[in-house]
């Protein structure tokens, strides 16, 4: 992993599962689940697997080898 994307969500609140689907890691509610209970996501250096957890800015989120940044 040499790069880490910023995802500008200004004030928003925005929650995991949200995020995946935005940044294109999960097409679907589906796909997200399946990732999450795989152990396949990070929130910080640790494994995440409740889709609706709450990110807030600089959060940094991995799943294989993409990186995403709140900003």
């Amino acid at each position: 992993m040499d790069r880490t994307e910023d995802v500008p969500v200004g004030a928003q609140d925005i929650r995991l599962g949200q995020l995946l689907k935005l940044v294109g890691a999960a097409d679907s509610g589906g796909a997200v689940k399946q990732l999450l209970c795989e152990g396949q996501v990070r929130v910080n250096g640790r494994v995440e697997k409740r889709r609706g957890a709450h990110l807030s800015p600089g959060d940094v989120i991995t799943s294989g080898d993409q990186r995403w940044r709140m900003g």
